[in-house]
Parts: structure tokens; C-alpha cells; sequence
């Protein structure tokens, strides 16, 4: 019985597909295949992902396959992540010869485009007909453009002035991009801000593993009590020279900040600093500062060095050593300039300090800071050592700084595990900064929103005009604009935002194929995290134990100093880079 009426309804199905197919196409007409292929790219002719297209023939839509091996029949499909897109439609040759074939394409944030294809523009192989249309979209500050730009405003206004965690407030910010897309992206396609494919695409894994892979090597090397045997060695050399001192201490900063997490090396630094400018008699922020400022600036010599600097690494395809030779003269030559602001700002407080038993408070110090685990420190300098060789040596084996990262702290944490050195949970728990992690995860995606819906391109162009194409004017306003913002808003947001937009001005401004633009962004972004108290981490941790210590500085206090080195640091990179480049 059930075979029986199995065997009707799918008669009736049959009988149902033969008289639609007869409707649709008259006994004995040719069908033929129309193959449409070409790329949709915005003004700066970039690609344009999602875009989606459609075939009409006659005003009504044509169900096609996608590319040539298709299954499922679509009334529209979207380009590819290279604004790519290939369609296959069957069409009577009677309807395409006397129709009118156009093809519509809409992303929102863009205005639509309607193309009418001639006959005459169709290659003819037998029933096949080839056509190529590359399609330019034009921007258009639509419902999704606005929504965005007020909650990226919002959410950088959050992290910037501290109002909200910064992690907190980036989640808040890609949520909702997110939310108003799948709801009234939904019902009117003018709302679409990204989807949530194209979110995970913008996060970039590279970095999140390189950070994760430096916090796990830095995490267990502090535990040999390798910095705070560095701070009594440089004590002992000093041997009650002050201003010597105050040279050893900036520059172990600023080498250990260009290859470990800055805020890690002054987090252990700073407590050894105090109890050593105490023993002098002077103010520990008379060291403290000139630590700070080295920090910030030793952390640019490196791609690894600092967060912007990783982030500039990752989306520009740069390697470390272009990072090394590129900045690294620089950095030297703020070093030194460094070193004579601080006798010229701090000489009279290093004059005034007290040395009254040198080797008795060398000897304490001796004992007290002592190499916790040789061992563990040996392993881990050699690990070390080789995670900065396939850092060197990206031109050879063109291994990704993340993929380096993670497999020295592979190898150091499982050494580490097995021999009992430290605790799983307490690395997974405390070392790792989540937060951090998540905050860049977040930041990614608030980003990629702006630049799906337009912001940074119209920023970008904001930028060119204003520079007239000029390499130079383009160089010092990058510089200094990145300078001055970092020093008042955090630079991580601000080098994510920045990212697409000098990418652009280093395509279409003649001679900035040398990186000039990547490396004015690179050295405005940190070192103008000098510039203020709350302009980059190391500042905030530093001075934030100090404060705990009894000893706090105000904010128009630092500035004072911080600010006014910052302009002497960005002046000389501005002078370097126009006459290197």
C-alpha cells in the first residue's frame, strides 16, 4: 500500500516538473548557458566581499548555479573575500535574444549598481556565452554606516578615558555591531554592518598567538628572578654613580622591553628601583621616569616590542629585521637623547643623593635578589634564543612571528611542566592575560566594522587630500598625529584604525613603497605613548606602584617631562625619516 501511493505522489511530482519545465521553456528550444565572471572592487580598488548579485532577464530574476560544478539553483550569491564572483544561468534563446539581461549589485554601504548587458558583449562557444564585467561601488553613508561610526566613537571614548574596562567596552562595541546586523540587518539589508563570517575574518590570529606565545616565555622567566638580578648587577656597575645608574637601568629597559612585554619588565623592575633610589635617598621617580621613557622607546626597535608594533608587523607584511634596521637606528639615537634629558632634568636631584656604604647595600642586594632557578633560566635563554633566530630569519624559512612565539613557549612551558617548575593553572591563570587577548579579539572586529561600512575609507581620503599626495606632508602628519593621540588615547585602538588607512596612502602616494608611512605610524604610535601618564601601559603599572609606595607623581607633573621628551623623540624621528627616506 505504501509502495503504491509512493509511487503516485511521485508521479504527480514528475507530471508537476514536466509541465513546468514545458512552461517555462517551449518544446524544442534551444536553452542556452550564460557564464558571467568578473570582480567587484570599491574606489581605492580594493575588493568588495558580500556583495551580492543578481541576474535579471526581463525584470524578473534568474535562478543560476554557482560556478561551473554547482548544485543548489540561487536567485542571487555574494563575491568572494577577493571580490570574485563566477555564475552559470540556463536561459531560452528565444527570451535571452529578445530580453533585456541586467545584472544588480548591492552591498549595503555602497550605492547599487545596475548594469544592462548588451548581446553583443557575449563570447559565443556553441550554447555557451562567456562575458567578463569587473564592477566599481561607490561609497554611500547609509543607516549601516552611521549606526557604526557612533559605536566605534563610543567605544574608543570608553577605552580611551578609562570609563570602562577596555575589554568590556570593545565587547559591548563588536556585540553590537553584530546585534543591529542580525536584527535590523535583517529586515532592511541598509542595516547590514558586518556579518559575523567577515567578523572573525578581520581578527588577527597572528597577533593574539605571537602575544600569547611572548606572555607564556615571559611568564616563566620571571620566575628565575632574572630582572631583579639585572637591577643589583646594574646597581654593582654603577658603583654609587647616580646618573651611571639611572644610563644602566634605561637601557636593560629598553633592550629587555625590545624583545619581552614592556609592562611585565617594569612591573618587576619597578620594586628593586624603589628600594635602590630609597637606599640613595633620593625620589624613586628620578629613576622610575627615565625607565618609563625607555620602555616606550626600546619596545619600537622590534616587531615583538610593542603591541602596535605587532599589529603594523602583521597587517603590512613586515619582518623583524626590517623592524630592526628600519627603527633601530632611530631608537638608539632617542636613547641617547634620553640620557641627556634626564642629567639635564634630574642632575641636581642625582648630585643630592646619599652613597654612604656602597658595598654593604651591594652585598644586601646580592643576597636578596639572587637567580632563583639557573636551570630554568638556562632552558629558557636558549629556547629564547632560538625563537629570536626564526624571528631573524623570516626570509628563509618564512615562518610567522606567531608561529615562532608559540612553539618556544610550547617548548619552555612543557619543560617546565614536567620538571615541576611552576603550576599550570597559575601560568594558564595568571601569565596569559586574557584580557588583553580578548580586548584585541574585540578591537578587530570593531574595526573591520568601520572598514566594511566606509569610515576608514573616508578617513583615508580625508588624509590624502590634505597631504596633496605628497610622500613628505603624508610622513609628518602620520608622525605626529599618531604622537600626539597616543600620548592622550590608548595606541592600540588608535595603530587598529590607522592600519587600512596608511595601507591605502602606500599604494597610491608615488615613493611610499619603502615603508616610510608604516614606519612614521610605528614610531608616532609609541613613542608618543611618552607623552602623558596614561599613554601606554608601562606608564600606568609604573607609576600606579609607585603611588602604592608612597610615591605619587600628578599628571601635569609627568607631562612636564614625559611630554616634553616625547616632542624631542618625534622630532628626531622626523628628521630621520625625511632624510632616509
Amino acid at each position: 500500500m505504501r509502495k503504491a501511493v509512493l509511487v503516485l505522489v511521485l508521479g504527480f511530482l514528475c507530471l508537476g516538473m514536466k509541465g513546468w519545465a514545458a512552461e517555462t521553456t517551449p518544446p524544442g528550444e534551444r536553452l542556452l548557458r550564460l557564464h558571467l565572471t568578473g570582480r567587484v572592487l570599491d574606489t581605492h580598488k580594493e575588493p568588495v566581499d558580500e556583495a551580492e548579485i543578481r541576474l535579471l532577464l526581463n525584470g524578473k530574476p534568474l535562478t543560476f548555479r554557482k560556478g561551473r560544478h554547482g548544485h543548489e539553483e540561487l536567485e542571487s550569491l555574494e563575491t568572494e573575500a577577493d571580490g570574485s564572483f563566477q555564475v552559470v544561468a540556463e536561459v531560452p534563446e528565444e527570451a535571452f535574444r529578445k530580453g533585456k539581461l541586467v545584472v544588480e549589485i548591492y552591498k549595503s554601504s555602497f550605492r547599487p549598481v545596475e548594469l544592462e548587458i548588451e548581446p553583443s558583449e557575449w563570447a559565443v562557444h556553441g550554447q555557451d556565452l562567456f562575458v567578463v564585467k569587473n564592477v566599481i561601488l561607490k561609497r554611500y553613508p547609509g543607516p549601516a554606516f552611521w549606526i557604526s561610526t557612533v559605536v566605534f566613537i563610543l567605544a574608543y571614548v570608553l577605552i580611551s578615558f578609562e570609563l570602562l574596562h577596555r575589554t568590556v567596552a570593545a565587547m559591548l562595541g563588536a556585540a553590537l555591531m553584530l546585534a543591529v546586523t542580525y536584527t535590523l540587518g535583517i529586515w532592511d539589508p541598509a542595516f547590514h554592518i558586518i556579518s559575523y563570517e567577515r567578523a572573525i575574518a578581520a581578527i588577527d590570529m597572528n597577533v593574539i598567538f605571537l602575544l600569547m606565545g611572548m606572555m607564556i616565555i615571559v611568564g616563566v622567566l620571571k620566575r628565575t628572578g632574572i630582572f631583579q638580578w639585572c637591577a643589583y648587577k646594574s646597581y654593582q656597575l654603577a658603583r654609587g654613580n647616580v646618573f651611571l645608574l639611572c644610563v644602566i637601568l634605561s637601557t636593560f629597559t629598553a633592550v629587555t622591553s625590545a624583545f619581552l612585554d614592556n609592562v611585565t619588565t617594569m612591573l618587576l623592575l619597578t620594586p628593586v628601583t624603589i628600594e635602590i633610589a630609597l637606599s640613595l635617598g633620593i625620589s624613586p621617580l628620578v629613576l622610575l621616569i627615565p625607565e618609563i621613557l625607555a620602555s616606550n622607546i626600546g619596545g619600537t626597535a622590534t616587531l615583538i616590542g610593542d603591541p602596535p608594533n605587532i599589529m603594523i608587523g602583521s597587517y603590512a607584511g613586515l619582518t623583524f629585521m626590517q623592524f630592526v634596521e628600519n627603527l633601530g637606528p632611530v631608537v638608539a639615537l632617542s636613547m641617547v637623547a634620553l640620557f641627556f634629558f634626564s642629567r639635564l632634568v634630574y642632575g641636581k636631584d642625582y648630585a643630592r643623593a646619599r652613597v654612604e656604604d656602597v658595598e654593604a647595600f651591594i652585598a644586601k642586594l646580592r643576597e636578596e635578589y639572587r637567580i632563583t632557578d639557573g636551570t630554568l633560566l638556562a632552558v629558557g635563554l636558549i629556547i629564547m634564543t632560538v625563537v629570536i633566530f626564526f624571528f631573524i630569519t623570516h626570509g628563509i624559512f618564512h615562518m610567522e612571528v606567531s608561529v615562532a612565539a608559540l612553539f618556544g613557549a610550547s617548548l619552555l612551558f612543557t619543560y617546565a611542566l614536567v620538571t615541576k617548575k611552576v603550576d599550570l593553572l597559575e601560568v594558564v591563570e595568571k601569565d596569559i592575560e586574557w584580557t588583553t587577548l580578548l580586548f584585541f579579539m574585540f578591537l578587530f572586529i570593531l574595526v573591520g566594522s568601520v572598514e566594511e561600512t566606509g569610515l576608514l575609507d573616508m578617513v583615508a581620503d580625508g588624509v590624502y587630500r590634505l597631504s596633496q599626495g605628497s610622500l613628505t606632508v603624508a610622513t609628518c602628519l602620520i608622525l605626529w598625529v599618531a604622537a600626539i593621540m597616543s600620548a592622550f588615547v590608548d595606541n592600540i585602538p588608535f595603530t587598529a584604525t590607522m592600519l587600512p588607512i596608511t595601507a591605502y596612502l602606500s599604494r597610491v602616494i608615488p615613493g611610499a613603497e619603502t615603508h616610510v608611512l608604516w614606519w612614521a605610524l610605528a614610531l608616532g604610535a609609541c613613542f608618543g605613548g611618552n607623552g602623558t601618564m596614561i599613554g601606554a601601559s608601562a606608564n600606568v603599572v609604573t607609576l600606579g606602584i609607585a603611588e602604592a609606595a608612597g610615591h605619587r607623581i600628578k599628571f601635569f607633573e609627568y607631562m612636564k617631562v614625559g611630554f616634553i621628551y616625547m616632542l624631542i623623540s618625534v622630532a628626531i624621528a622626523n628628521v630621520w625619516l625625511l632624510i632616509f627616506y
